[in-house]
């Protein structure tokens, strides 16, 4: 059997994909009454190339759901793609002002269209990018967030929450990106650390400190903690808001941080969430001073049109000049900022689209506490437990054109809302009018992603959910945990009843080789496709699975996917050996060569099972970089430089053990494949066809 000498990714990977696709071997085989391994793709966001997170991501999945087809399960990974909402027009929007233009020269039809368009162009190219990385998912059961099917879904989740009073409309204070133009949910607020200034102003009765004197304007309160000593005896007086003169009553609340400052806070209902709370307990009014485009309004007519910033200086300015800033402190803590485009959050009274999440998180918090759902280290259970305790209400509609529009529609006769599962309703559920006009908020893109797992089974069909709900893993990046994962168990739960996976997968970060964060600012970009086109798909999957567990962060260069090349070439030339010196080898069976085995025949057998055990019990456990660290150690190591140099001399000497030598050699190769196929399947099967196996190796057993 003469095998090529050199093995040529570029040659193989596309040619071996596209069998495996033709042939059908990405497709389950539904077999009643046994137990199927099932993964849902976390769907990568439809608007870009793939980057290395992604093919982490791939990597730990495409491992998985390879070895549990060999195992013999029916196994299904569905892939998917998402229409990532705020994410891919912040995209389409950058790309449309390097043109010179912005998301104002469109109306909305159009504009959604022209994201769309976009959208399906790289929809298509991400999905090449997923077969070049070897993906072994089912493409016929793959979905998009925006599928009609799934659109439906989601329609009838949000309809299904209001019938049960989980939804409401309320104008409450909300993260606001005056930059993005839409809300946020508290999860995607991104605090940073920096150096600001903590004023104290003059209030008469009391002095006050405040990192925000530009919202003096819309002071409405101060308020003392009960508990205060030093202050309590000012509840029930009057204070004096500085620069306007107007008084307001000082009030006790156990909010108030007695450490902080003077210990007296000044109220703003409308433009922080803390105060929000406070107004709300104490019938407190609400004065809106920062409009949705990010500039003051309702004060002074010097300061109307300003934005907060500017507003800020000016108030420092004028208490200057009014003696009544008492003193400055330098000040390090913690500012919101846009997790998208890095713009301070501001505080807004908004009327919004809620969902009222304490029972929803409630059930979540069961099926973790009792085990229906775990998780793959400690720690990300514990995350996930401290999310779901302190969620407050979520903010569920966005005001963006791209996405899921929310099917509510308002009657401007009685100014009430009618919902439905989507349809246009014919008239208003409260008055009967028929002048009825849709919102024009589309949802937040975690809502309709947190029904996927669901969704994405249930669309496809009723065979198909019973069989394979819940699924078996959730895998994904850690740090969506709060905003993705905890998500689709709230929704998952209240929809079919049962929590939606029974294991939570997590993985950390890619970083450089110097343990940085991979960016473009910091040009230490790796980019896949590339390392895939050099190196080969299996250097690259090797390299990301190698050193580190799979929660843990993982460091890669390009020289760590060049030594896995090295890898894969030694795989090559040590099959290719094997095979040349089994050409006059007939197989036969252990039993019929037993007696036959030399010492250094039974030390590679016994190591090769130990082996087995190790890498099985490995994957099972989720520990992919030790499976994978033995299988290479036990080939390289324990097969290639002891006993294939061990063997060499037997064949070539003829000796009396080269049938012996011949049997381990094949016996071994055979099994060695068949382990290191999870993690290089492109160079396995590519050498298993050289061994005229009767199936294909992708659906060969696993060894015993």
């Amino acid at each position: 059997m003469e095998m090529a000498k050199a093995y040529s990714p570029a040659e193989n990977e596309k040619r071996i994909y596209k069998f495996w696709e033709d042939n059908g071997y990405f497709k389950p085989i539904i077999k009643k009454g046994e137990k199927p391994f099932t993964i849902i793709m976390p769907p990568p966001n439809a608007n870009d190339n793939l980057h290395i997170g992604h093919a982490r991501f791939v990597f730990v999945e495409d491992i998985l759901t390879r070895y549990w087809r060999m195992k013999g399960r029916p196994t299904l990974w569905v892939p998917g793609a998402d229409h990532a909402g705020i994410e891919t027009q912040y995209v389409f929007e950058k790309k449309l002002a390097k043109e010179g233009k912005s998301r104002f020269d469109y109306d909305r039809d159009t504009l959604y269209q022209m994201i769309w368009d976009y959208v399906v162009d790289n929809r298509n190219n991400m999905e090449n990018q997923l077969r070049a990385l070897g993906a072994s998912c089912d493409w016929s059961r793959g979905k998009y967030t925006l599928d009609p099917a799934i659109v439906k879904v989601v329609y009838r989740t949000f309809n299904k929450l209001f019938k049960d009073d989980l939804i409401y409309r309320g104008e409450r204070v909300v993260n606001y990106c005056v930059r993005c133009g839409t809300a946020f949910s508290q999860l995607e607020v991104d605090y940073k650390e920096q150096d600001d200034k903590l004023y104290y102003l003059d209030y008469g009765t009391v002095t006050i400190a405040t990192t925000r004197p530009e919202t003096i304007f819309a002071d409405v309160a101060v308020a003392v903690n009960p508990k205060d000593k030093k202050l309590g005896s000012l509840v029930g007086k009057i204070a004096t808001i500085p620069l306007i003169g107007r008084e307001v009553p000082i009030i006790a609340d156990e909010l108030v941080e007695i450490g902080f400052g003077t210990g007296a806070l000044k109220v703003t209902p409308a433009h922080d969430a803390t105060d929000y709370e406070i107004g709300q307990k104490h019938n407190l009014p609400l004065i809106s001073i920062i409009s949705k485009e990010g500039k003051m309004q309702n004060v002074p007519e010097e300061y109307v049109g300003l934005r907060p910033k500017a507003a800020r200086e000016l108030t420092i300015k004028r208490l200057e000049e009014a003696k009544l800033l008492t003193k400055t402190e330098d000040l390090h803590h913690s500012v919101g900022k846009c997790y998208r485009c890095n713009t301070v959050i501001e505080p807004l009274l908004e009327d919004q689209w809620f969902i009222k999440v304490e029972k929803l998180a409630e059930s979540a918090l069961s099926a973790i506490e009792n085990k229906q759902t775990t998780f793959n280290a400690r720690k990300f259970e514990k995350t996930a437990m401290h999310w779901l305790t302190n969620l407050r209400d979520w903010n569920i509609s966005r005001q963006i054109v791209w996405g899921i529009r929310i099917p509510a529609w308002h009657c401007a006769g009685c100014n009430k809302w009618t919902i439905t599962a989507g349809e246009v309703p014919p008239t208003c559920t409260h008055c009967g009018s028929s002048k009825l006009t849709q919102d024009k908020d589309t949802f937040d893109t975690w809502f309709s992603s947190g029904q996927w797992p669901f969704a994405a089974l249930e669309v496809n069909s009723k065979e198909d959910f019973d069989y394979f709900y819940p699924t078996t893993v959730m895998e994904t990046a850690a740090d969506i945990l709060p905003f993705w994962v905890i998500r689709m168990m709230m929704l998952g739960i209240y929809e079919t009843g049962e929590t939606p996976f029974e294991n939570v997968v997590l993985h950390g970060l890619v970083r450089d080789k110097q343990g940085l964060k991979i960016s473009k600012s910091k040009g230490n970009v790796i980019d896949p496709v590339e390392m895939v086109d050099k190196y080969g798909s299996d250097a690259l999957r090797m390299s990301l699975v190698w050193g580190a567990l799979i929660e843990n962060d993982v460091a890669v260069s390009e020289e760590n996917i060049k030594g896995q090349k090295h890898f894969a070439n030694k795989v090559w030339n040590a099959a290719r050996f094997v095979l040349m010196n089994l050409e006059d080898y007939k197989i036969v069976s252990r039993e019929t060569i037993e007696k036959e085995l030399t010492q250094a025949d039974k030390d590679i057998l016994i190591k090769y099972e130990s082996t087995l055990k190790v890498v099985t019990k490995a994957i099972e456990g989720y520990k992919l970089s030790i499976a994978a660290e033995s299988v290479y150690s036990f080939f390289w190591h324990d097969f290639c430089d002891i006993y294939i140099e061990n063997a060499k001399t037997r064949i070539q000497d003829n000796d009396k053990s080269k049938v012996a030598a011949q049997h381990t050699l094949d016996y071994v190769l055979r099994n060695s494949l068949r382990m290191l196929h999870p993690f290089m399947p492109f160079l396995t099967e590519t050498i298993w066809e050289e061994l005229k196996e009767e199936k294909p190796l992708i659906i060969s057993l696993w060894p015993k």
